[in-house]
């Protein structure tokens, strides 16, 4: 890319990235690259292990079963039902939950720091900087796949049918790759000139994991309190999620809309921000 050109992309004033068509554009035109780096980190976080891939199917029926052990059997927590079919239903229904929250706490916590993991692209004018965090994006949605696989043979072996709304589910994870999206580009960018923001994500992700419906039904909330969590946009995710994937229903379709809505709106000032803020990378990294 010739100097003059780089200067005018720096130059460029908010409104031009606030056009709809800029981020599909963007994503479209490093499709390429963005495929072989979604390829590469999931392939790198199991370089070198004995079992490989296999991975990616074992880690999450660990953590279901000692998630399972320790809510269900110790604390006693229920789901509705009774004896060994309430554990395998709690098990189910926690993991539903549980790999749509990952989505979002993979995108968030990968994408801070995720500029100075690549800090040699950072300089190179003709890398496209802004597809970084669209890549931490693919690779948690690959581990959610391999995820959802786990969870439909479950449905299947245990409650003995297939959801046929499972065809709602795109629907139901569209909001929540916007808005992972958009928190992506925020952090990736601010973690780069505020070092601690890695140890602050870790935190709220920490506290936004009891926050959302995943090891209790909101039923189970006080009500004074369950409008404040109906406020937290992942429960609206994960109840919806159990609607499609579990009990057969259709979505809440108002709900998520309106929360598709606000995803594009985040994603929108996200990418903003980072466009805006990513000339001054090469000074600090």
């Amino acid at each position: 890319m010739p100097a003059t050109t780089f200067i005018s992309h720096q130059s460029r004033s908010v409104g031009y990235y606030l056009w709809p068509h800029r981020i599909p554009l963007t994503v479209w035109q490093n499709r390429q690259l963005i495929r072989q780096m979604v390829g590469r980190a999931v392939a790198s976080r199991y370089r070198g292990s004995v079992l490989g891939l296999l991975w990616s199917f074992l880690l999450p029926l660990i953590m279901l079963a000692v998630y399972t052990f320790v809510f269900s059997v110790v604390f006693r927590a229920r789901w509705g039902g009774d004896g060994q079919e309430s554990k395998v239903g709690f098990a189910l229904t926690l993991f539903c939950g549980l790999l749509l929250y990952n989505v979002f706490a993979e995108c968030a916590g990968g994408s801070a720091g995720v500029i100075q993991l690549h800090a040699n692209f950072v300089k190179k004018v003709v890398f496209p900087l802004e597809i970084l965090p669209v890549v931490t994006l693919g690779a948690a949605l690959f581990n959610a796949l391999v995820s959802v696989v786990i969870l439909l043979l479950g449905v299947a072996v245990f409650q003995q049918r297939f959801p046929v709304t499972l065809v709602y589910f795109p629907a139901v994870v569209l909001p929540l790759a916007l808005l992972s999206l958009g928190a992506g580009w925020f952090l990736a960018s601010v973690s780069v000139y505020v070092r601690d923001t890695g140890h602050v994500v870790t935190i709220l992700l920490q506290m936004l994991m009891f926050l959302t419906p995943l090891f209790y039904p909101i039923s189970a909330v006080p009500e004074p309190f369950r409008v404040f969590m109906r406020l937290n946009p992942l429960s609206t995710v994960v109840e919806n999620a159990r609607c499609v994937l579990m009990q057969g229903r259709a979505p809440e379709w108002l709900g998520l809309g309106l929360l598709t809505l606000a995803g594009v709106v985040v994603m929108q000032l996200g990418y903003v921000w980072f466009m805006k803020t990513k000339r001054g990378f090469a000074d600090v990294v």
